[in-house]
């Protein structure tokens, strides 16, 4: 699961009309990573054996509804918020984005779902909408690093390039996660020409500074289903702009994530021989 890990980004291209945004302050970051600890903790407290993905902890007719859903070939995609003892979270700075999304691929196996996100090379192909480009630059076991470089085009543009760190792990026979932080993002300046390059003037807008997301894959009822839920940092939006971009920083990542599902089922279900 190393590739696509990354590509739930919220693409805040919007914010690009505004001056440019210096590097996150450390109380942004500090916040931010108290807000991933909260959200991380309660995933797995407690995970039990019937818990493992989010609609498992939906009330019963919730969850038999949200199947039923999912199994009939909808995308089941909501927007979280991770809250400590009860209080909001304050980010100084910055905007959390945090999203989780769920689908089912029909008589889909683990192993068909872990060669589609592990096809570095063709991952360009299958999610063409918000990935340029991706490579496995080193793995050693569970653990790897990856590079994506991640299209948006909004109001304005953006490209970034994203580097990761991922850590897989097998969980029995029918399920699988895999955790993906991100270590390093640039924007990507005369993208598509001979002199594209990384931004190197420290004038980067602050579309996205930090991502985390985290796949979870679970073999049952005759298929897969795939879950992602991402939490991703900005800049904040420029309050003559927040009329404009408050309703798109909804609306994009709602986008992308059904777009990822969607399209890992079609690459899932392209390489499924013709079974009676």
């Amino acid at each position: 699961m190393r590739k696509t890990a990354a590509i739930l980004w919220v693409p805040i291209a919007l914010t690009g009309t505004a001056a440019h945004a210096a590097d996150p302050r450390p109380e942004t970051l500090t916040a931010f990573h108290r807000y991933v600890t909260a959200a991380e903790a309660q995933w797995n407290d407690p995970v039990g054996p019937d818990q493992f993905l989010f609609i498992d902890r939906l009330p019963d007719s919730d969850r038999r509804s949200a199947y039923q859903q999912l199994q009939s070939g909808e995308v089941d995609i909501e927007e979280m918020y991770t809250e400590e003892n009860h209080h909001p979270i304050p980010i100084p700075g910055g905007l959390v984005h945090h999203w989780v999304g769920i689908i089912f691929i029909p008589r889909g196996t683990l192993a068909e779902v872990n060669a589609v996100l592990h096809d570095y090379d063709h991952q360009a192909d299958i999610y063409k909408s918000d990935v340029r480009q991706a490579r496995l630059i080193e793995r050693n076991g569970e653990n790897s690093k990856i590079f994506e470089q991640f299209y948006s085009k909004s109001i304005v543009t953006v490209v970034l390039n994203v580097y990761f760190d991922v850590a897989e792990k097998t969980l029995g026979n029918a399920r699988a996660e895999s955790v993906s932080r991100s270590t390093r993002i640039v924007e990507v300046v005369d993208f598509g020409t001979p002199t594209e390059h990384e931004r190197t003037d420290g004038k980067d807008y602050g579309y996205m500074w930090r991502l985390n997301s985290y796949w979870r894959l679970e073999e049952k009822d005759g298929g897969v289903y795939v879950q992602i839920e991402s939490i991703s940092l900005s800049r904040t939006v420029p309050l003559l702009l927040a009329w404009i971009v408050n309703p798109l920083t909804r609306s994009i990542p709602r986008d992308v994530l059904s777009r990822t599902l969607i399209n890992t089922r079609k690459a899932v279900q392209t390489l499924q021989a013709p079974r009676p």
